[in-house]
């Protein structure tokens, strides 16, 4: 009666019957009474608590206990109120649960969205650096011209190529990717064009290459800039009359095929020295895409740590649910010369190894451990927290601990690592407390 004129209300005398309109109906807020024939209302609201995206619940009881109200907002309960009640208090209460209800409802939309922002495919990125990249793709995916894809080893660049493949309209044919320097020079030619029967010693039967592979789709040439000379004439030959020539066949096959490219090299300068022929460097780079490398977008570290996290997490069945805000702040602070594989790597062999359920700075590689260690002390000198001689000596058992760690604990080599002698680093080492392995 109070709500008819404000809301559809649904009415149900029994939990049984409260189930079963909830099941027809998802509500965007429940009216649960307590005391109801047969089974309790406690036991519907440990129900709807345990529900994915449950309405908020508001009890209504006479029984005025301050242990019933504690157990009711235990088991769930947004709020409670004790009858009789004032007429508009509980319409203002109401109300405001339904438009927090809203308000939650479109937090978690705008989160979808932000999050669809920051990702393109698999690759996360809110930086401006990585915004760009992702504008470039979603503008090039819709033409047909040939993208040459830059960047340092790990950056990501065969998840950009994917990017593009599947934004465009070739995103039902195939994605073909070939690693140009993890075939040798002997075989990449049989391997990109394919060969026919009896072209070579090996080859018993005709065989398609990855061009004829990629028809209808996308030829992704990853490390392009391995490719011997010989063969690099005719990829370009490829790429100019769309027309392959098997080895050791008579006739040339047409392709239907958009070819990406991807290197870590320079290869203006491969052009210069001759080891890179210009007009297929051309041929190539009609639309550059550059990936910059993870230490000059920083601020997309955390991102990418908790996705690999949860996504190691998932495939272990186990694992840490968070990570520790000194651990982020190491991860953040690392270079990460592997770049974004580096930084998945390290994710993933910390969930490993972790015990609790939250990823700590320990858990982490030796090398993001020390410089996460080594900003902890110098934000400790920096508050008052602590004195000059005691950070010193934290840096320097830093120091000694990491030389004999990557030294395999071989005191000589770890000296040498330091630069000073082994009586030196043996005396440093019992000042600081460092033992030998054994």
């Amino acid at each position: 009666m109070l709500l008819k004129h404000d809301c559809e209300v649904v009415l149900a005398s029994s939990v049984d019957e409260a189930l079963r309109a909830l099941q027809a109906t998802p509500p965007d807020l429940v009216m649960l009474d307590l005391v109801m024939p047969g089974r309790s209302g406690f036991d519907l609201l440990g129900e709807l608590s345990a529900a994915p995206d449950a309405p908020p619940v508001v009890v209504l009881t006479g029984t005025k206990t301050v242990a019933t109200a504690v157990e009711a907002m235990k088991k769930g309960a947004a709020d409670y109120v004790t009858k009789p009640f004032e007429v508009e208090a509980l319409r203002i209460k109401v109300r405001q649960l339904l438009e927090r209800r809203e308000l939650e409802r479109e937090v978690v939309r705008l989160r979808a969205q932000v999050e669809r922002e920051e990702r393109l495919g698999e690759l996360i990125g809110a930086s401006e650096a990585m915004q760009e990249v992702f504008h470039t793709i979603r503008r090039v995916a819709e033409s047909k011209a040939t993208v040459l894809i830059r960047g340092e080893s790990g950056t990501g660049k065969e998840l950009a190529a994917q990017a593009v493949h599947q934004l465009g309209p070739r995103s039902e044919g195939p994605f073909v990717a070939v690693n140009c320097a993890g075939i040798p020079e002997t075989l990449i030619e049989s391997e990109l064009f394919g060969h026919e029967q009896g072209a070579f010693t090996d080859a018993k039967e005709r065989r398609i290459g990855k061009f004829e592979a990629a028809s209808g789709g996308t030829l992704f040439l990853d490390e392009v800039g391995e490719l011997a000379r010989s063969v690099q004439a005719k990829l370009l030959r490829a790429l100019q009359e769309r027309r392959i020539d098997r080895v050791g066949g008579a006739e040339p096959v047409e392709v239907d095929v958009r070819v990406l490219a991807a290197t870590n090299r320079d290869l203006e300068h491969e052009v210069a020295e001759g080891r890179f022929r210009a007009d297929l460097f051309y041929r190539l780079n009609v639309v550059p895409l550059e990936l910059p490398p993870l230490r000059d977008r920083r601020e997309d570290v955390k991102r990418l740590a908790r996705h690999f996290l949860e996504r190691a997490r998932a495939e272990a069945g186990r694992g840490p649910a968070r990570i520790a805000r000194g651990a982020l702040a190491a991860l953040e602070r690392f270079p990460w010369p592997g770049n974004v594989r580096e930084l998945q790597n390290a994710i993933e062999r910390a969930v490993a190894l972790a015990e609790g359920q939250v990823l700590e700075l320990e858990d982490l590689p030796r090398g993001v451990i020390h410089t996460g260690r080594v900003e902890q002390v110098r934000d400790a000198v920096r508050a008052g927290e602590l004195g000059f001689e005691e950070a010193t000596a934290d840096f320097e058992h830093e120091l000694l601990v990491d030389a004999l760690e990557r030294s395999g604990w071989n005191q000589t080599r770890a000296a040498e690592l330091l630069r000073i002698t082994r009586r030196a680093l043996k005396l440093k080492m019992d000042r600081h407390g460092v033992k030998s392995r054994e």
